[in-house]
């Protein structure tokens, strides 16, 4: 029996022992649909959900099967389907009632949870108050605006909300105003992926599709929540589990996605509440240790391969020899890592990596699959390269069952990038773009997210244009970044629902509300569809299910159009009017840009399952520098240099998500998988730390960042919880202590900010 701990007025503790899915799964969701008083739409909605004639989930970019189930969607997916279509509205006689500066104090939680955006709204300085605009009068100002700035002092970046055909009218939007300023929401999470998987295997994106877990024999899974992030994975997990595949999971915490699952579509999983068990072998790796253990699986695998029968190789020689490149440098790195070095910097033992090297040795084919665990480090790319080592040693990528899975967060964040929109101008057709649509790219390198929030700190941009998304929580160094938002000339959120970009505005602020996805699209020639990628590269159809919230709402695509238009008149041969009326042509002018990937796209777009994207390496065709895959020697064993020197006082910090939440949307307080409800503002630590630094759980604490370079980072006013994390980590709830991210702590090459290990203090509040 567990007990409940109350540690502050809001916050009580309690374990949680239940499995992933199972009747809680089934109880938030009927608590969501009758929150967003859409009990019986919800549920009607909810069945056309993932699948082939229905909608896209609006939330993670999980593969979408051929044959869906009766119930394709998640816990996480029907809360976010929920949340779009729900009754409340946020009205003009809304904004009257109430200030900016008064809707400013308001949490996340309840600027989204306050509904629908219904019109087009503009800043009024004089009453602090947004009030009513006409279409037409906020596209001719917002046109005069950016016209009158120069083209790289604008921003134009983009959530991974928007379909590929919003997203591919929004880049050609933006180079033909002038600018490469492109960045996105991949930037912040997985541009590592996009930098370290082209040098190692020739594609940006993973290799791996539904398929091939129907035929692995085993999968690694490093740094992903699975129960909170891409829940519906649990399917193709617990199918795998249930064959006898060995799933080897390597996490900081526990995560009970990864533990145990109960399929809440199987009656007799319910009934009987009997769970499959994920992970065959669970190492709780220490924040940052990827690497190290990595490089001690490789070692293991010499060592038994130096012991193996020569008819019975543990490496696929033949592999090696044809395919790949720097095998030999690879190989003496790994002779010369010592188990030391490598039992400090993981946090394993030498006999747990042995265990899971064993498993591996065994596999006929094995998958990695991968998440921002890996990512967000200021050495990502080279743990993901390293990964990508172990797969190569055993000829693990251009076979079934096998590849490389990254998954990706948002519904069409891999999508965007496919269709252009990228601050590399080198990453363009600009010859196709030019004979197409009378567009020269600029040549410049635009701005990452990162970059951007740097040149909105010393003044070199002044519009930033957002396509969905919530920037201004999302991004580190608040501190400086969100006096400095404030000092733009031009911010403008095109957006379904209120949130704190919106409300931290420049000089000339709009609201510019859009149909959400689930929601009918009418333009000229009748009902419109859209597109998206998934996280497995395939491309699917979505059509909306309800009528829109609001009659004033434009489509993304209408409202890309008319911005273009009114900021960049005579700079394109593009008929934005024509695009518009009828969103197949849009998808033709995709086609002829990018023959390769979207030919017949039209003609494909409701093919079951999606059409894939040909991806070079699921064929060993290796589109890199050698003209092989690459084996690439990591420079050091650790992810974040330094981490270890730190003074003991020190410890590293990794951001979460939480059971309520998807990105910056809190669904509510509660993360059940975790076993904390009523608050966000904790911070999870091992009990030898709470110890050992002098503390108690429920102790209230204020954490500070342990850099010196002149700025103060810190978060108050949160609350010590016990947790089972490895000695040294902390964790806490993103975007909540974004504040103690420095904007410089960054992946080296991908620049995708280090949230996954942020060195802090923990410092008592009030007396002892």
């Amino acid at each position: 029996m567990t007990r409940k701990r109350r540690l502050s007025r809001t916050l009580e503790v309690e374990p949680y022992h239940g499995p992933a899915g199972g009747w809680g799964s089934v109880q938030s969701l009927a608590r969501t649909l009758t929150r967003e008083y859409v009990p019986l739409k919800g549920a009607r909605v909810l069945l056309n959900q993932n699948k082939t004639d229905g909608f896209m989930c609006v939330s993670c970019a999980w593969a979408k099967p051929a044959d869906p189930r009766v119930f394709e969607f998640c816990e996480n997916g029907a809360k976010a389907t929920t949340w779009e279509i729900t009754h409340k509205r946020v009205t003009p006689e809304f904004f009257a009632e109430r200030t900016a500066s008064e809707l400013e104090r308001w949490d996340d939680h309840h600027l989204e949870a306050a509904g629908r955006l219904t019109h087009p709204m503009r800043w009024d300085a004089a009453t602090d108050k947004y009030l009513p605009v006409g279409w037409q009068q906020a596209f001719a100002e917002i046109g005069r605006e950016l016209q009158a700035l120069p083209p790289d002092s604008a921003v134009f970046y983009t959530s991974g909300r928007a379909s590929l055909e919003a997203a591919f009218m929004y880049g050609l939007f933006a180079r033909a105003y002038g600018t490469n300023n492109l960045p996105d929401s991949s930037n912040m999470c997985h541009e590592t992926t996009s930098v370290a998987l082209p040098e190692s295997i020739g594609v940006p994106v993973g290799t791996c599709t539904l398929d091939d877990f129907e035929r692995t024999d085993c999968i690694f899974f490093f740094g992903q929540n699975v129960g909170t992030s891409s829940p519906r994975m649990l399917h193709q997990l617990q199918e795998a589990a249930r064959r006898g595949v060995p799933i080897v999971t390597f996490n900081p915490l526990r995560e009970r996605g990864l533990e145990e699952f109960v399929n809440p579509q199987a009656p007799g999983e319910m009934l009987t509440d009997t769970p499959t068990r994920i992970s065959s072998q669970y190492y709780q790796v220490r924040g940052g240790g990827d690497t190290a253990a990595m490089m001690g699986i490789a070692k293991a695998l010499l060592a038994r391969e130096a012991r193996a029968d020569p008819g019975y190789p543990v490496m696929d020689w033949a592999f090696v020899r044809e395919h790949t490149h720097g095998w030999d440098a690879f190989a003496l790195a790994v002779n010369r890592c010592e188990w030391s070095e490598i039992e400090q910097r993981s946090g394993l033992r030498r006999d747990a990596l042995e265990a899971a090297a064993a498993v591996y040795a065994q596999a006929k084919s094995a998958m990695f699959i991968y998440g921002m665990g890996l990512t967000q480090h200021e050495r990502g790319v080279e743990t993901v390269q390293t990964m990508v080592d172990l797969a190569l040693m055993r000829g693990n990528i251009g076979k079934a069952g096998a590849g490389i899975c990254p998954v990706r967060g948002h519904s069409n964040v891999q999508g965007q990038r496919t269709v252009g929109i990228t601050e590399k101008p080198e990453m363009v057709p600009a010859d196709k773009i030019k004979e197409l649509f009378g567009i020269d790219v600029p040549e410049g390198k635009g701005l990452t997210t990162v970059e951007a929030c740097a040149k909105i700190i010393d003044r070199s941009v002044s519009a930033m244009i957002l396509l969905g998304g919530n920037l201004v929580r999302s991004v580190p160094e608040h501190r400086l970044v969100e006096p400095a938002w404030r000092k733009l000339r031009l911010t403008v959120n095109i957006l379904t629902k209120l949130n704190r970009s919106a409300l931290v505005h420049g000089e000339v602020s709009y609201i510019l509300p859009c149909l959400g996805r689930i929601e009918f699209d009418e333009q000229a020639s009748g009902r419109q569809a859209v597109s998206m990628e998934d996280s497995t590269g395939c491309m699917h159809g979505s059509r909306g299910q309800v009528p829109a919230a609001s009659a004033h709402l434009l489509s993304e695509p209408k409202i890309i159009a008319e911005l273009a238009k009114a900021a960049a008149p005579g700079r394109s041969t593009i008929p934005w009017d024509d695009w518009v009326a009828d969103y197949s042509r849009i998808r033709d002018a995709i086609a002829a840009t990018y023959p390769d990937i979207f030919h017949d796209f039209n003609a494909r777009l409701w093919q079951p399952g999606g059409f894939h994207r040909p991806l070079g390496a699921r064929h060993r065709q290796w589109k890199t520098a050698t003209g092989k895959a690459n084996f690439i020697v990591p420079s050091s064993l650790a992810s974040d240099p330094g981490a270890e020197a730190r003074d003991q006082d020190v410890v590293q910090l990794i951001t979460l998500r939480s059971n309520g939440q998807f990105n910056t949307t809190i669904y509510s307080y509660d993360d059940r998988f975790r076993g904390i409800y009523g608050s966000r503002r904790v911070v999870l630590m091992h009990r030898n730390d709470i110890n050992r630094l002098a503390l108690a759980e429920g102790s209230m604490v204020t954490l500070s960042t342990a850099v010196d370079d002149g700025v103060t980072r810190e978060v108050q006013g949160l609350r010590v919880v016990a947790y089972n994390i490895p000695e040294g980590c902390a964790a806490g709830y993103y975007p909540e202590c974004n504040p103690l991210l420095p904007l410089w702590h960054h992946e080296k090459k991908a620049k995708t900010p280090a949230a996954k290990s942020i060195p802090v203090r923990v410092r008592r509040e009030g007396p002892r």
